[in-house]
């Protein structure tokens, strides 16, 4: 592993400070991953970590899983890694972050750096591979840094302290981002379960009780098979109650049960009068119909006055 910025004072840079200060260089590379090291430089520490994600490579690669491409920009504020196609923004490792960065000699694929994690605060190394341009990607970073420092040299400080205030707001707000987008989901789910039981809910309640219908006198028709319904009547005043029957016997004057001729039985009667109608009922034979001859007949002539 060789230092990249060890580079001798005499010797020329690659790119424009403008290009670094005012934009960023690209370059493109295949990333192995990141893992967590002990200690914020030493080539022993990245030779580990170099040799731990090339095996993990190999155990995906076996998979069928491909080594995922990657964009870098560098910048004075930083190195970028984003999504070729996309350009989205997978990690953004500012430059006061990064403690080390080296490409190796044995592998000249191979470059790496080291930075803490703004969350976490732990310090994680970067492996990339890229087949032609590792050492010159390690050289940018390590002009990057220059022009960084000779930046906050000329600020007495104050450049610095700007961009981790930036870098904080930054943060903030996609932390907020984040928020918001959960928020709206959410919204959504909580929309959608109330349209779903506004749904399932509905039809019962549209279903509102019929009300019977009145004749001209706005009475309620009387029907033998339904009982008679306590619904008010068009005018808002309740029907009047249905008297109920009583069960007690009414008796007379004299005390005497009143004659019903349809509850009377053959009981009802004392014996004696029970027997002879009884006879009566035998001797009743169906009614004679009588001849009566013409010539027989007395012409009786009306009385003169």
């Amino acid at each position: 592993m060789n230092r990249a910025f060890s580079r001798k004072k005499d010797k020329t840079w690659m790119h424009t400070p403008e290009a670094l200060s005012k934009h960023y260089i690209p370059y493109n590379a295949k990333f192995l991953g990141s893992t967590e090291v002990e200690q914020p430089k030493g080539t022993e520490v990245v030779r580990d970590a170099v040799r731990k994600l090339k095996f993990a490579r190999h155990i995906k690669k076996s998979e069928g899983q491909k080594t995922p491409k990657v964009e870098l920009q560098i910048s004075i504020y930083g190195v970028k890694i984003l999504e070729p196609k996309t350009k989205e923004v997978q990690h953004n490792c500012q430059l006061h972050r990064i403690s080390f960065c080296a490409d190796d000699k044995t592998d000249k694929r191979i470059f790496t750096f080291i930075c803490k994690d703004s969350e976490s605060n732990k310090h994680l190394c970067y492996v990339f591979d890229s087949e032609k341009c590792a050492e010159e990607i390690t050289l940018t970073i390590g002009q990057a840094f220059d022009l960084a420092y000779r930046k906050f040299l000329e600020s007495g400080g104050k450049d610095v302290e700007t961009r981790k205030q930036i870098a904080g707001l930054q943060k903030r707000i996609q932390e907020l981002e984040t928020e918001n987008t959960e928020l709206k989901n959410k919204v959504q789910d909580l929309e959608n379960q109330l349209r779903i039981t506004q749904i399932s809910t509905s039809p019962a309640a549209s279903v509102t009780p019929k009300s019977p219908s009145t004749d001209i006198f706005d009475m309620v028709p009387f029907s033998p098979i339904t009982p008679q319904s306590t619904t008010p009547t068009r005018n808002g005043t309740q029907p009047p109650p249905v008297p109920s029957r009583s069960t007690e016997i009414k008796r007379d004057l004299f005390g005497a049960e009143p004659f019903d001729p349809f509850n009377c039985g053959a009981g009802d009667f004392p014996p004696d009068i029970q027997s002879k109608l009884d006879e009566m009922q035998k001797l009743s034979v169906s009614p004679t119909f009588y001849h009566v001859d013409q010539s027989a007949a007395i012409n009786i002539k009306p009385r003169a006055s």
